[in-house]
């Protein structure tokens, strides 16, 4: 008969390769449903499988209560969260997400601790002696702290710069990274006192440098750089998760926490290659500059050309090639579905239209993409920067919807921005450029972008929502 260790076991195999088959999918537009579906049918079966070891343990009836208690509040709490947290705060939710694995992996550790160590005469202690992996355990206990609590306040930071309750410039101490360094150094060697003498006041001690060094590395970078913070939070999370299988003993925990951890650095890295940014720097917290409010000398750009949602229409309507590049100004006006509403009467008219996408568009990883495919937006038409950079010159007009920092020419051709070298979408070479702002202020990286002063760039002010609306009403009568 199968026991209950090897059932779990197989059942652990089963919900691995769901989560691989759920990153599989994640990755692309058309999948990313069916990605959905294969991660939380993992997770059930590794949830299920997790009861299934506290009862063959011989857990008692107060212990099970407190178990159904805790999945019954969390499941209420994230369906919740999941229902009516709008695109617009899906980063700092993403980010409190994070923290929440931060402070799972610091609590086991902290109960590992007062279950073994705390007790070295103890029946578990003197269990991992035998076998001589009392040390390894201790090892485990502190590293396991130290990244959960790392992550664990880095997330909090990040929720609290995304979400407008701190200033999302950077934090520039002198010497921030010999501070980094000689933290890790400090880490290292508590870390190897520990394991010869455990002792609750060191545990206390490595707790609070990872959460002192956690804050620190995120509130370095500047705000315009979100993006690439909530993707590297994300790897940190994961490789928490990872600590704790090996503190647990639990190889599930194990491999899913390397398949976080590994892809979201790799996600990282590739945005970092969007924005022209070291990843040993991000991961270091380094990397966020303050940036000015000007460009670079003060020099004056000149006057920038308005125009009214009527005027847009007209320019569009003697065009046979669009090209949308939206930013999170999009998500904040809700506007993706009057865009879907646009694009369709556009390509209905035989215009071709199509989404250009930069790498850190919005606020997290592929906030446009998923804006977007909300808006039933053919995947076929949304592309990525590097497949339509090379578009724009033969492009009669480009809207630029919310988006800022993304287009800056200064990027391109400014070598002292504070953007210079970051690829961008390059809309200025196009034959009209239409842009959706609500006013002359600079993006979030608070650079000022000399794209609204160029002589093809059109500013249209107002809601994004309501401006793209009349601009569909007005076409009808316009090409009639």
């Amino acid at each position: 008969m199968l026991s209950i260790q090897t059932a779990v076991s197989a059942a652990y195999v089963v919900a691995a390769l769901l989560f691989i088959l759920a990153l599989a999918g994640l990755s692309r537009h058309d999948t990313a449903k069916a990605g959905n579906t294969f991660g939380i049918l993992g997770m059930g079966v590794a949830l299920a499988a997790t009861i299934a070891v506290v009862v063959d343990d011989g857990a008692q009836a107060s212990g099970l209560v407190l178990l159904a208690a805790a999945i019954a509040v969390g499941a209420a709490i994230g369906l919740w969260r999941a229902r009516v947290v709008e695109m617009t705060g899906m980063p700092e939710l993403i980010a409190l997400l994070h923290s929440f694995i931060g402070a799972a992996a610091v609590m086991v550790g902290w109960n590992r601790y007062l279950h073994v160590e705390a007790h070295p005469d103890g029946p578990a202690a003197r269990a991992l002696d035998a076998i001589g992996l009392l040390g390894i355990h201790a090892a485990e206990v502190s590293i396991s702290v130290f990244i959960g609590a790392v992550t664990l306040s880095g997330s909090i930071v990040a929720f609290l710069k995304l979400s407008a309750r701190i200033k999302p410039s950077p934090m520039m101490l002198p010497g921030k990274n010999v501070l980094n360094i000689g933290a890790l150094l400090t880490f290292a060697a508590l870390t190897a006192w520990f394991v010869l003498a455990p002792s609750l006041w060191m545990l206390i001690i490595i707790t609070a440098l990872a959460l002192v060094l956690g804050w620190h590395l995120v509130a370095s970078i500047g705000g315009g750089d979100m993006p690439v913070v909530v993707s590297m939070l994300n790897s940190y999370s994961g490789w928490a998760a990872a600590a704790l299988g090996f503190l647990l003993r639990n190889d599930l925990l194990i491999i899913v926490g390397a398949l976080v951890g590994s892809s979201g650095a790799f996600l990282s890295y590739i945005m970092c290659k969007g924005m022209n940014r070291s990843f040993i720097s991000v991961i270091a917290g380094g990397f966020g500059m303050e940036a000015p409010t000007t460009t670079s000398g003060g020099q004056d750009e000149g006057e920038h050309r308005q125009i009214q949602a009527e005027e847009a229409a007209r320019i569009l309507a003697g065009a046979s090639t669009v090209i949308i590049t939206p930013g999170y100004g999009m998500a904040v006006a809700q506007a993706q579905y009057p865009v879907a509403e646009l694009t369709a009467r556009l390509r209905a008219k035989g215009i071709n239209v199509r989404f250009g996408i930069h790498p850190v568009a919005g606020r997290l990883p592929g906030h446009m993409n998923v804006l977007l495919a909300e808006a039933k937006v053919p995947y076929d038409i949304v592309l990525e920067m590097d497949e339509i950079n090379h578009d724009f010159p033969t492009t009669d007009v480009v809207l630029v919807i919310g988006a800022n920092d993304t287009v800056n020419p200064a990027a391109a051709e400014d070598p002292t921005s504070p953007i210079a070298g970051m690829p961008v979408l390059e809309v200025w070479n196009a034959r009209d450029v239409i842009v959706f702002k609500r006013s002359m202020a600079t993006g979030y990286a608070g650079v000022q972008n000399p794209l609204f002063y160029r002589d093809n760039t059109h500013m249209l002010f107002g809601d994004a929502k309501n401006m793209v609306e009349e601009i569909a009403q007005a076409l009808e009568p316009v090409r009639s």
